[in-house]
This record gives C-alpha cells, structure tokens and sequence, in this order.
C-alpha cells in the first residue's frame, strides 16, 4: 500500500489507479471493514489524526478530483464522508524528497514520458491533505 504524501497530478495512469484503490483499502480498514492490512504503517499519520474517517475521505475526494480532470471514471459513490470536517495532516520535506525519488524510479521503468515531464521539479507540491514541515523521512516509511 502507498498512499502518496505528493500531489496526484504527478502518478501516471497505473499510478492514480493503483492510488484509488489502495486508498479505498486504507478507508475500509479505517472502518474496521477488513482484517487484512489493519496494521499497515501508512495508515499511522491517519489514526493519528482525531478525524481519521474524514482524512481518508478528504484525501480521497483529491485523487477523485485528479482522476475527474483527466477524464476517468472513478466511483465518487465509495468516498465515505464522515463528518466533512477540514482536515490537515503534517508531512516532512524529507518525506516528500523521499516519495519523489521513489516516484522518478518509478516512472523511469513505467512512464518515462511522465518521468520527463516532471524530472526538473526540485520541491514537489503534496496533496492537498498535507501541510509540509521540516524533517526528515517519517518512522512510519518502511525504506
């Protein structure tokens, strides 16, 4: 499971899709629908928030967002929302670097036209959840 701390406009198509889905995992594990991946150390910042539902479903309402503007035709009926509080989740620079160089290698083998089109982007933009902070690579991260 890899739920992005970046901005979605930067996953190629398999990316995006792969994201919708494992985004909806992480949402049924967070309402304890799953037994499977209930300890899955991405699902910490999400806990740790005191709306984790509403996170999950505000994180999820961005990738739908992403994947509307490029034309797929993502389920926006499976977004849960819970209480429709705003909501903020921290994430370090040095999360997001280590994100992005995973993403380039990524795209490397994958999209290597996706790859070109963001190579030169030094301080990516985090989805729309995050707030950036200073830092380095979250505990959580399994590198």
């Amino acid at each position: 499971m890899r739920l992005w701390s970046l901005h979605p406009q930067y996953l190629d198509a398999q990316g995006l899709t792969a994201l919708w889905r494992e985004a909806l995992l992480a949402q049924a594990v967070l309402h304890g629908e799953t037994r499977g991946y209930r300890h899955h150390p991405q699902l910490e910042r999400f806990r740790r928030h005191p709306t984790p539902l509403s996170a999950i479903a505000q994180y999820l309402f961005a990738v739908h967002a992403e994947a509307e503007s490029r034309g797929y035709a993502f389920d926006q009926s499976k977004i849960r929302a819970a209480n429709g509080a705003v909501c903020v989740l921290p994430v370090t620079t040095g999360q997001l670097d280590y994100e992005w160089q995973h993403l380039m290698e990524k795209l490397s083998v994958r999209s290597p036209a996706m790859r070109e089109k963001w190579y030169g982007i030094r301080v990516p933009t985090p989805h729309p959840l995050f707030q950036v902070q200073d830092g380095g690579i979250e505990p959580w991260e399994r590198q």
